[in-house]
């Protein structure tokens, strides 16, 4: 069996992305390939760390187009699988502050329909991360599915990084989400959460007293939390009892920034690289749950992690979609000594 550096579950889908207008004043949209973890893959890719995937697409044209895309970029997808419900697809509207609007088609999507019995148990174990998020916990049997991956994970002793990526239209109600990115909580050791999650999920503004609430709660020793324009930070504390760390460094600001999707994913995947590494250990015995150290981690490296992942995230919002156009190890060390 090979080796991989990461490996992630979820949802891999077309983002339709606003991209001018046409003679008769209509909206045009491009079909771009996306979903946040296969934009992780596909930045962990760039950099030279071996990933694979494992969901499921349509059996239709965009399904074919998601297969070639995440190929083309690197993905392993030998575990994409195909369904007869046709793949999802995002509306992505981008406003005037920047942020975005999304609507979903997924009613059933093919994302949705991954099983427990598809899930490759042996591709997990021989993966350094398994890198998780909430759009495969919104539905029952995915959800299932989701937790037997995390399962195969934790008693592997294979490091779990999640990020919970909240799209409220896709949930039945927010207490349920609530309630699985909290289950997400209970398996992951690397957490990013976005400012805006953290106090949705804690109901602290200041950000370090939400990562103390979640802490209160979870042993996670890496949180990492995406403060948009005025940037990101690093908590980290190798052990329950230990003095923790806190870094945070300034975004890239962008004068020509088109299209945010993808930012934090592109950031979270720069994280995942420095990890695989620099950040930690596998030790002892390969079946023993825990086998995994952070401890490689210190106040220095955590800066220039954080100061590499920023610049990546800045450099991606200069362009439409993600999987496809993530930046170059050169052109992001070109942004940092610019």
């Amino acid at each position: 069996m090979e080796k991989y550096d990461v490996t992630a579950l979820g949802e891999l889908l077309i983002d339709f992305t606003e991209n001018g207008k046409s003679a008769q004043g209509n909206p045009l949209f491009e079909a771009n390939p996306g979903g946040a973890p296969c934009n992780v893959l596909a930045m962990l890719s760039k950099l030279g760390d071996k990933t694979a995937f494992i969901g499921k697409v349509g059996d239709d044209f965009f399904g074919e187009q998601l297969r070639e895309a995440i190929t083309e970029v690197g993905i392993d997808g030998s575990h994409l699988m195909k369904d007869e419900v046709h793949t999802t697809l995002a509306l992505v509207h981008n406003r005037a502050d920047g942020d975005r609007d999304f609507s979903f088609y997924r009613n059933p999507g093919a994302d949705m329909m991954l099983a427990e019995d598809e899930i490759p148990e042996d591709l997990i174990r021989n993966s350094k991360i398994f890198h998780f998020g909430t759009l495969s916990m919104t539905h029952e049997g995915v959800r299932r599915a989701t937790k037997k991956a995390l399962d195969t994970a934790k008693k592997a002793g294979i490091l779990i990084s999640f990020d919970p990526n909240l799209r409220p239209p896709l949930w039945d109600s927010l207490e349920t989400a609530r309630e699985q990115v909290l289950c997400g909580l209970g398996f992951c050791d690397v957490l990013k959460i976005s400012d805006n999650e953290i106090e949705w999920l804690t109901g602290e503004k200041d950000y370090t007293e939400g990562v103390k609430w979640i802490r209160s709660r979870y042993n996670i020793p890496l949180i990492l939390v995406s403060m948009g324009r005025d940037g990101s930070r690093a908590y980290f504390e190798p052990s329950p009892r230990s003095v923790g760390i806190i870094v945070e460094q300034k975004a890239f600001l962008q004068k020509n920034t088109i299209d945010t999707t993808g930012a934090g994913d592109t950031f979270f995947g720069c994280v995942l690289h420095y990890l695989c590494k620099y950040g930690f250990e596998q030790s002892g015995d390969p079946q023993q749950e825990g086998n995994h150290s952070l401890t490689n981690l210190n106040e220095a490296l955590l800066a220039e992690m954080l100061t590499f992942a920023n610049a990546a995230a800045s450099l991606v919002t200069t362009k439409k979609g993600a999987l496809r156009v993530m930046p170059t190890p050169e052109e992001i060390m070109s942004l940092i000594h610019s």
